[in-house]
């Protein structure tokens, strides 16, 4: 079965701990219209995993943050943005 890749979320990586979604939407709206963005967490001590996802509006702004925003500083550290990848089954 072929993976699908959604073409308006990314990945977003190397966060610094102290973000929250609404800083991450802010900073990515340069790029185009944010519909969604969320830190990701440890469930158990609820302290950032340095790690997010920014669902854009569409596949075009999505494009520009990838090209904007990925290795660009953000907090002192340079962001990994991608296309995000479906979750694999056996996570």
């Amino acid at each position: 079965m072929e993976e699908e890749v959604v073409s308006n979320k990314l990945y977003v990586g190397n966060l610094p701990y102290s973000t929250t979604g609404d800083q991450l939407k802010e900073h990515f709206a340069v790029a185009g219209e944010v519909t969604d963005a969320v830190v990701i967490s440890d469930k158990m001590s609820g302290r950032s995993k340095g790690f997010g996802f920014v669902t854009m509006a569409d596949e075009a702004a999505a494009q520009k943050a990838i090209a904007e925003l990925d290795g660009k500083e953000f907090d002192g550290r340079p962001l990994k943005v991608s296309l995000a990848r479906p979750m694999r089954k056996d996570q």
